[in-house]
């Protein structure tokens, strides 16, 4: 909202000669100036300059005067003030009326503007305020909307729903008696892995790897990042990271009470590196011709595991802090399906190699993650545990994170930009796995045999023995 100051002084001088070009406002007494005032606020854009019969000088002076009234109010109120209360977009000392004629600003517009008053107007404030509190408000709950389920995703509200896309190697009957001791006693009887002096030392659902059993860890770590490394960049990210950074992916709000907050830095331990690999790019446009963009990173992983009441949490099957290899991908929206699956054949690969009993699992709608589209999950039969542990979920979230997280790439010949899709896959998990080699591989004599795949990150050990 701008009022030419410059065109209603003219105004004033050219009453006196008897024709008098006053605003549509025109002219009002003294009187009714305050209402004139708040009503022409309130009105929106700027009123058009009309001719009218001849006035009285003191008629155009009062307008002149009513129109800097309403000029130092646009200009010194808050631009968010002006804005709630009228509809105009303001910016600089030069308020911008939409759908207003430009105007070429006179050299009595150029003159210092007046003071600021002491306090801009009660009303706009109030309702900038207000209108600040609401947005704030509509902004938590759209965060909370999750991504929509691809078409062809399984129907579904529940696990149950899953569809087992392929089992292999798995033969319920032909696991013999000493390969049905869950890891936790394996562990323990070849003292590789120390439970009770991790609860000790940090509480429950917390564990630590000895000897023969850490390096099985960092061999599995190296086992993910080594076979991936012929397509995939790696990265070392941050493990704490900002509140924006949890929101690029959907894992704030909604997953708030699942995340470990360092609230005196307003800072977040990463549940997955899914995490901090989105946000590498978060605001920036891509060039067409970098996707798809292939990353992976190994990063201790941290999870409260809020929803795990009433679960079996012995050993290793749900921990707080873990060690994951993860594969994450940037594409165009035509590259993503081969994407999705190549990430898929590759993390199942990893699990094949091993010589793991395993299944893949197509996700129903109702239990694909908030930021997913289509998810595919990958489970290691574990015997001693008797049961199915999943390792891996490879999801394709489409543009869900990139439209959070404000990434975009710019097609090749094309002038505007478009998002990017993001996809997301557990390379390795290490407990599980972990978990799965010991009870599967154990012998009859105790010891464990190391698979012939990770024999080579362990530095040509082929067993973990009995303690003498």
């Amino acid at each position: 909202m701008h009022f030419e100051v410059a065109d209603a002084e003219r105004a004033s001088h050219d009453a006196a000669d008897g024709e008098t070009v006053s605003l549509a406002a025109a002219a009002p007494s003294s009187d009714s100036a305050a209402p004139a005032a708040k009503d022409a606020k309130a009105s929106g854009p700027c009123p058009t300059v009309q001719k009218h019969e001849p006035q009285h000088p003191d008629s155009a002076r009062e307008a002149l005067e009513t129109a800097r009234r309403l000029e130092e109010d646009v200009v010194f109120a808050p631009p968010s003030a002006v804005t709630a209360a009228t509809g105009v977009h303001t910016h600089s000392a030069q308020p911008f009326v939409a759908g207003a004629p430009k105007v070429k600003p006179s050299d009595a517009s150029r003159r210092p503007l007046p003071q600021p008053p002491t306090a801009g107007p009660a009303v706009p404030s109030a309702l900038a305020a207000e209108a600040d509190e609401l947005q704030a408000a509509l902004r938590q709950q759209l965060l909370h909307i999750a991504n929509m389920p691809a078409p062809d995703a399984p129907d579904g509200l529940t696990e149950d729903d899953n569809i087992v896309v392929r089992v292999e190697d798995h033969d319920p009957g032909g696991y013999a008696e000493h390969q049905r001791v869950p890891h936790w006693e394996v562990g323990e009887q070849l003292g590789i892995l120390d439970v009770d002096r991790a609860v000790k030392m940090s509480g429950s659902m917390f564990a630590m790897y000895r000897g023969a059993g850490a390096h099985l860890l960092s061999a599995l770590i190296n086992y993910g990042l080594d076979r991936n490394r012929d397509a995939f960049e790696q990265i070392r990210p941050p493990t704490v990271v900002k509140t924006d950074t949890m929101i690029g992916t959907g894992h704030l709000p909604k997953f708030s009470d699942d995340a470990y907050h360092l609230e005196r830095d307003d800072l977040w331990a990463i549940p997955t590196a899914e995490v901090p690999l989105t946000s590498m790019v978060a605001g920036e446009v891509l060039d067409e011709s970098e996707l798809p963009m292939r990353l992976m990173a190994h990063t201790s992983c941290y999870r409260r595991e809020a929803g795990s009441a009433g679960r079996d949490t012995r050993g290793l099957l749900r921990v707080h802090e873990f060690d994951k290899v993860e594969l994450y991908a940037f594409c165009t929206p035509d590259q993503a399906q081969a994407m999705h699956m190549e990430i898929l054949e590759r993390a199942e690969n990893a699990i094949r190699d091993l010589g793991l009993a395993h299944r893949v699992l197509d996700l129903a709608c109702g239990d694909i993650s908030g930021a997913g589209a289509r998810t595919y999950d990958i489970e290691v039969f574990a015997p001693g545990a008797d049961r199915w542990l999943e390792v891996s979920s490879v999801s394709w979230c489409t543009d869900y994170q990139a439209r959070r997280a404000n990434i975009r790439y710019r097609p090749e010949g094309e002038k505007g930009t478009q998002f990017v899709h993001s996809l997301n896959g557990s390379g390795l998990a290490v407990p599980r796995v972990w978990a799965g080699i010991v009870e599967t591989y154990r012998q009859p004599d105790g010891s464990v045999k190391i698979p012939e795949a990770l024999q080579p990150h362990m530095g040509g050990v082929t067993e973990i023995p009995v303690p003498a």
